[in-house]
């Protein structure tokens, strides 16, 4: 009787918004002190792990997401490994990831495609420690991945409180054609040194008026989301994408059409207990 081979796995690693997100100064490390409201939705990458010979491998279908080190899920890869007691670098796996999370757009896609590779290595691997370990130092969104739904992020937003998760809401996602990378928001925040931009409405995301001072159209986006019924409108992270929350599929179905000609996506948020039933399927 021969031995059955080890079968591939797939996993959807969903992205999030952020709710609101403060911006509470600089940290003696270099980080900025956070407190932000992480909110999972359905739009997600898919990762499949293959068995396979040699040295790990990525294969990504988006030519702009990394290949090798430079990858999150390869860091993830590693950390587990090494977690593991096994010696080198990780072997035997091929990661097919199909990407529909966009980049550089504040949905935590990478993060997310972290979290999700941390949970299958750790099965695969048999490693027996504290992912949430791990995860933090693959980036400070990732811990917020292993757990999903609605959440307060505090710290770096390494810091998670669950919190009761918010009623379903219908997301309307607006990704504009270019990406603003974390680090460069946060410069731009720094070069304001927190003062307040005159004339503009408050945001609940204190990136926004740093982003949108260099992107305009940012603030038009969340301006049209206002008008066509969003309970909730604003730059996702450090952008690029915004969001705006709707009561009834119907009513963002209405709102997203206003918007032809953009790069839309029309989701729909998810529980924590919504995010771990579906993460395996």
């Amino acid at each position: 009787m021969t031995a059955s081979r080890p079968r591939a796995v797939t996993v959807s690693a969903f992205a999030k918004i952020n709710l609101d997100l403060r911006v509470l100064g600089v940290r003696p490390d270099g980080y900025h002190e956070l407190r932000t409201t992480f909110q999972s939705i359905a739009l997600a990458d898919t990762l499949t792990f293959a068995p396979s010979r040699g040295d790990l491998q990525i294969v990504c279908d988006d030519p702009a997401c990394p290949a090798g080190e430079g990858n999150l899920v390869w860091r993830a890869a590693a950390l587990a490994w090494s977690a593991a007691r096994r010696r080198g670098t990780p072997k035997g796996v091929t990661v097919m990831l199909h990407k529909r999370v966009p980049m550089e757009a504040g949905l935590g896609g990478g993060s997310s495609d972290a979290a999700a590779a941390l949970r299958a290595f750790a099965r695969m691997w048999r490693v027996n420690v504290d992912l949430r370990r791990l995860a933090a130092e693959l980036g400070a969104d990732v811990p917020y991945f292993l757990e999903g739904g609605t959440a307060l992020g505090l710290n770096r937003g390494d810091v998670l409180v669950p919190l009761d998760d918010i009623s379903r809401a219908w997301v309307v996602l607006i990704v504009p054609e270019f990406g603003v990378k974390t680090k460069d928001a946060f410069r731009w925040w720094d070069d304001r040194a927190g003062r307040p931009f005159r004339g503009r409405r408050a945001s609940a995301n204190d990136l926004e008026p740093v982003v949108a001072k260099r992107y305009p159209v940012v603030s038009r986006l969340t301006r049209e989301l206002r008008r066509e019924g969003a309970s909730v409108a604003s730059l996702s992270g450090s952008g690029s994408a915004v969001f705006g929350l709707f009561p009834t599929r119907a009513a963002a179905q209405a709102a997203a059409r206003a918007f032809g000609g953009r790069r839309v996506v029309l989701t729909r948020t998810l529980s924590r207990r919504e995010c771990r039933r579906l993460a395996a399927k």
